[in-house]
């Protein structure tokens, strides 16, 4: 089986990484394909050295655009890719649009799609994100769904059950993995002057909150009276495309510390050694549970609802109050809850079932 694993995202590296370990170590057919997203490959080329992962056979380079141009954009140039190597499965991860135009593109080529992360559900079909997620479950052939919810959520859409697969999520095995090789990486906590448990981690990028001026500034407010309230440095690595809508809206930060991105094994570092992390990101949300620190959700929903269920997380919206409020609950909380994404085998159970192996 020859297979093609795509990526346009630093997320989907990420997590798509112990599926590309996996088939390394048998005798598999592959071969990467980056669709370039959100920056060019050579800006991502740090993320496939730090895990150790073999370049991308090709290297799109889509870069932005509307969400109608940037899916057009991918999805004719994967589909010349398709039309040249003729793989009997591309293996596609998330919700972004490359996700989408690959498994269109795929699909009527009559290739077959694997979804890594399949089921997941927000029920808010504001959100790009759940439209990309919804149209990939339903042209695929192998939906990889993390967790027994996920299957759920499938099966109320009529997807046959013999396509779905639980798996675990990926995250485990990369967050395991990961930390491993972050051990032998420079300290970011050092570099940055902060000690273990010693301060807060933000992460704020999603569209629907720093596109939004009014909920953006909210979010901010709430974060500068989170730092005042508790004294404690509140550290926020700025994506490019929030710091540019920081700008656009006039918008300030009195007491949050504003640093450049660091790449993920620098991130994972600060992740695991803060004392509660707040974020609009699902991958965030996914690695604080399972690294065992408390989260909360600067959101109005979540796709990852068994975050919430198991303690390790909670919704606060945008309103600095319940921000506040809910920084204050998951500050007293019982740790030690049960990671609800799997074992960290995720990986090696996609490749079996792509194999035939059920």
């Amino acid at each position: 089986m020859k297979i093609t694993i795509i990526v346009g995202t630093r997320p989907e590296i990420i997590k798509m990484a112990p599926v590309i370990r996996e088939l390394e170590k048998r005798p598999a057919n592959y071969f990467i394909l980056h669709t370039g997203q959100h920056y060019s490959y050579n800006l991502d080329r740090v993320f496939f050295e730090q895990l150790k992962l073999p370049p991308p056979k090709y290297n799109l380079e889509a870069g932005s655009g509307s969400p109608g141009e940037q899916t057009a954009k991918i999805l004719v140039a994967i589909e010349k890719v398709l039309q040249q190597e003729s793989p009997d499965v591309i293996l596609v991860e998330g919700d972004t649009n490359s996700v989408l135009a690959s498994a269109l593109a795929a699909v009527k080529l009559h290739i077959k799609v694997g979804h890594v992360e399949a089921g997941l559900r927000s029920y808010d079909r504001q959100m790009p994100e759940e439209i990309n997620r919804i149209l990939t479950d339903h042209c695929s052939d192998f939906l990889f769904a993390p967790t027994r919810q996920a299957k759920a959520n499938l099966r109320g859409e009529g997807i046959p059950e013999e396509k779905i697969f639980i798996t675990g999520n990926t995250i485990v095995d990369a967050v395991q993995q990961s930390l491993a090789i972050a051990r032998g990486s420079a300290s970011t906590i050092n570099t940055l002057g902060l000690k273990t448990g010693e301060y807060f981690l933000v992460t704020v990028h999603r569209q629907e909150n720093v596109d939004n001026r009014a909920r953006f500034a909210s979010i901010l407010k709430g974060l500068d009276r989170l730092a005042a309230s508790f004294e404690m440095p509140v550290i926020y690595p700025v994506h490019p495309h929030s710091r540019k809508m920081m700008a656009k809206f006039d918008l300030h930060c009195q007491r949050l510390r504003l640093v450049e991105p660091v790449d993920f094994l620098g991130f994972l570092q600060l992740e695991s050694n803060a004392r509660l992390i707040l974020t609009d990101s699902g991958g965030v949300q996914e690695e604080a549970c399972i690294l065992g620190v408390p989260c909360v959700t600067l959101r109005d929903n979540t796709e990852r609802p068994e975050t919430i269920e198991v303690g390790a997380n909670v919704l606060a919206g945008v309103s600095p109050d319940k921000i506040l409020e809910c920084a204050k609950v998951m500050l007293d909380r019982e740790k030690g809850w049960p990671n609800p994404f799997g074992d960290g085998k995720a990986g090696g159970r996609i490749v079996d079932i792509l194999g035939g192996k059920r």
